[in-house]
């Protein structure tokens, strides 16, 4: 079973599902601070996609062939910043897919040797220099979960339905 490629569905999934919803909200109540680090909702949607993009850009500059050809597709993405209006919100659903997409293509083509590359990172102070792909995937999936959980609670404050938590059974599935 290749796990990576169970999360990174369920990261599709998952940003798909909170796209939705905060599309079916106006502009104004999308782009209005709710006192998180990242202001609003639509600024914390945006970080949780400008983490993949961020963390895919790292496994790119180590991986070879298939799964560092899926993520080709990030060169020169950028997110908006700031308050958006109501066409950079529906443009931003375009590098929504075109992230989330990469991310499970790239999940789908990696080997189990390529889990084990390492990635160089300062985030430890130098201890450990480097990590395996493996774990800098886990923090791809954890900082994700973390950041959906601040929009979930939000829109739970707004008594807005939302349930995009679960991993699908059917993800397991190739």
């Amino acid at each position: 079973m290749n796990e990576t490629l169970m999360y990174a569905r369920y990261n599709q999934v998952g940003d798909r599902a909170i796209y939705d919803i905060l599309s079916a909200l106006s502009n104004e109540e999308r782009e209005k601070d709710r006192g998180s680090y990242y202001g609003s909702l639509s600024g914390l949607f945006r970080h949780v996609i400008g983490g993949s993009w961020f963390f895919l850009g790292m496994y790119r500059s180590v991986l070879k062939g298939r799964a560092a050809d899926a993520l080709a597709v990030l060169e020169g993405l950028s997110i908006p910043e700031g308050t958006l209006g109501e066409e950079q919100w529906k443009k931003l659903e375009e590098t929504l897919t075109t992230v989330d997409g990469a991310y499970v293509q790239m999940a789908a083509a990696l080997s189990d040797a390529d889990c084990s590359i390492p990635i160089k990172t300062d985030w430890y102070g130098g201890n450990p220099a480097e990590v395996p792909l493996s774990f800098m995937l886990s923090q791809l999936l954890v900082h994700n979960t973390h950041h959906r959980g601040q929009i979930s609670q939000i829109l739970d404050t707004l008594k807005i339905n939302n349930d995009y938590s679960g991993i699908n059974a059917a993800f397991l599935n190739p």
